[in-house]
């Protein structure tokens, strides 16, 4: 044996990179659940479901938001009593079985059913990836490496919708909407099957008191020299209770920063990101004219182009992330959102070449994804002090998720009542609400220069 290296200053190689990938699968199949529900929306309106009214549509679009919801603080709270690996294991196996239960019995209500279970795998798995990255990574490239794994959501999208693209291009019919979700399947079995023999977390071993399991753990995951060093003695911190945060003040102003552009942000990841096909139908983008079948897999083709340059936009804002004060990358986030959906506004109104739509939903992902997408999953950890992380980050997250469920839930009520400028009209309206949030609060909470950013 050689030298021993603790995992906290360990240098980056392959199995790092391993288990950072293991602990990205959820994000990325997150995502792509949403772009999923967003393509299938359209094809059971195409058979002539008479009960899909625009509630249903934005409750269906809203199900897999919910189960994310409640998935994440419940296996969350049971993997910090009995340990992440069985958990690690289990959301994957969800994810992988679910989906068969509407290919297997293909209705709306089964459908609901399916995205609930792959919804709620998906959230505990949530709870378990940032954990296990957070846990292994070194501690010089810890922060950077939870970005990282945020961003994979990106590819979600492209990946899930680009997938259901190639099927409907070679099977150009509505009733294969119920072999879409079989991507999440196979999706959730690669990352079980990724996923066996992945042992407890060593730090998490270690608050148990299991030493040598968690010494085990160390050199099981990164080799025969790796160790983990004992938890440091710390002074015990009294939690701060979720009725403390929200008295007027300091603990509130965070409250307010933290969670509700979070919330803003929900609504465009979301709210637009699940109903894109709709949107690009609604516009008329597609320049053949098609109609039926074939206006759903043009638009799903345009989707998948839009989709893509979310990953520039997690590319820029991970390169300006400790460049650029992250209020400053926050609040001019969303501004160029707003911009962005005007543009396409405009573009609708005014009956501009559809490439402007296009540049507009363009601006719109990259700085959607570069700004509040990303900034809004670090500051919890960035604004509240030991004895209020739980609460606060609990708090930020629950208004994040409502912002999504909200946001899915009134894309097509909105659609209905006003029509496409009503949607584009509450999009901006979020942008700008969220600009001016994050802006105000900002500057009371995280002061230039609090976050170690250089400009």
């Amino acid at each position: 044996m050689g030298v021993k290296q603790p995992l906290a200053t360990m240098p980056m190689d392959w199995r790092h990179y391993k288990a950072l990938i293991c602990g990205s699968m959820e994000q990325l199949i997150g995502a792509g659940l949403s772009a999923v529900a967003g393509v299938v929306i359209p094809m059971l309106s195409l058979l002539g479901h008479g009960e899909l009214s625009s509630s249903l549509q934005g409750l269906i679009g809203a199900t897999a938001l919910v189960g994310i919801a409640i998935g994440s603080p419940v296996i969350g709270g049971l993997s910090d009593k009995y340990g992440y690996a069985f958990y690690y294991r289990l959301c994957p196996a969800i994810l992988f079985a679910a989906p068969w239960l509407v290919f297997a019995f293909p209705s709306v209500w089964v459908l609901i059913a399916t995205l609930f279970l792959t919804g709620f795998a998906v959230g505990g798995g949530y709870s378990l990836d940032s954990s296990y990255i957070s846990e292994l990574m070194p501690e010089k490239w810890k922060q950077m490496m939870v970005g990282v794994a945020k961003a994979t959501s990106a590819l979600g999208f492209v990946i899930l919708a680009g997938g259901c693209w190639i099927i409907l291009k070679a099977f150009p019919e509505a009733e294969v909407w119920r072999y879409l979700l079989l991507l999440i399947s196979a999706l959730g079995l690669l990352t079980l099957l990724m996923r066996i023999g992945y042992p407890d977390s060593p730090r998490w071993l270690l608050l148990k008191g299991r030493d040598a399991e968690a010494q085990a753990a160390a050199r099981k995951l990164f080799g025969p020299d790796a160790e983990v060093l004992p938890l440091p003695a710390t002074k015990k911190v009294k939690a701060v209770g979720w009725k403390e945060m929200f008295k007027p003040g300091p603990a509130l102003d965070k409250v307010i920063f933290s969670g509700v552009p979070w919330a803003f942000e929900g609504v465009g990841v979301y709210g637009i990101g699940v109903f894109l096909p709709v949107l690009v139908m609604g516009l008329g983008i597609d320049a053949s004219h098609a109609v039926g079948m074939q206006k759903v897999v043009n638009s799903v083709g345009l989707t998948t182009i839009i989709n893509c340059f979310i990953i520039p936009g997690f590319v820029i804002g991970l390169w300006l992330m400790n460049k650029v004060w992250h209020v400053r990358l926050l609040t001019w986030g969303f501004v160029f959102y707003s911009i962005g959906v005007g543009i396409v506004l405009a573009a609708y109104l005014l009956h501009w070449p559809m490439w402007i739509s296009i540049a507009g939903f363009l601006i719109f992902e990259i700085a959607l994804n570069a700004g509040p997408h990303l900034i809004t999953f670090v500051i919890p950890s960035q604004v509240f002090s030991v004895a209020e992380l739980g609460a606060g980050t609990g708090i930020a997250a629950m208004q994040g998720k409502v912002g999504a469920v909200v946001g899915v839930f009134l894309m097509p009520v909105l659609l209905k009542a006003g029509g496409m400028t009503l949607v584009l009209i509450f999009c901006i309206a979020v942008g700008v609400l969220g600009a001016a949030v994050s802006a105000i609060y900002g500057r009371k909470v995280l002061p230039k220069g609090s976050d170690r950013a250089v400009a």
